[in-house]
């Protein structure tokens, strides 16, 4: 089971008039950032079975554009437990359904960097989980307690880590 983590690329800093900040789209720069970025991970990303994302407009615009990034013709989700303030073990669950599945997770911080630590074992994720950020998992066909393996950390206008020190 590949597990892939994504953070939202960045938002524009302005609340939409009469609405709250689940309504904050990216910025035009971050749009093409990302889009740029997935492009050059897709070797990386092949073969996802769903993307699930945070309902929130800069997540779910992260997630469309991932998805024609890659070419994705298969389903995408909205799903509250990638909400910001939503709890791992929330994000473990859906995990846990979809065990042996390929899955891109689309959401926030912390929770993508706590999720990653979770899953990998770790106290704290080692690296600054920056907007548009990718990390790659593997796990033994989705065992809950199975520590996930690293596969890699990918931020944008960065090379790409195929390992990380603790």
């Amino acid at each position: 089971m590949r597990i892939w983590l994504v953070r939202h690329g960045d938002a524009d800093a302005e609340i939409p008039e009469g609405l709250g900040d689940e309504a904050r789209p990216l910025t035009t720069k971050a749009r093409h950032v990302v889009e740029a970025h997935f492009h050059s991970l897709a070797q990386r990303l092949a073969d996802p079975v769903v993307i699930f994302t945070s309902p929130l407009v800069r997540a779910v615009q992260t997630a469309q554009i991932l998805a024609m990034s890659l070419k994705f013709e298969g389903p995408m989700r909205v799903h509250r437990v990638l909400l910001p303030e939503m709890p791992v073990g929330a994000l473990e669950g859906l995990i846990q359904e979809h065990a042996g599945q390929h899955l891109i997770l689309v959401g926030h911080q912390p929770s993508m960097g706590a999720l990653a630590s979770h899953l990998l074992g770790m106290q704290s994720f080692p690296k600054p989980v920056s907007p548009g950020t990718v990390i790659g998992l593997e796990r033994p066909d989705g065992e809950a307690g199975t520590a996930a393996r690293f596969a890699f950390y990918a931020p944008p206008g960065q090379p790409v880590l195929e390992a990380i020190e603790p």
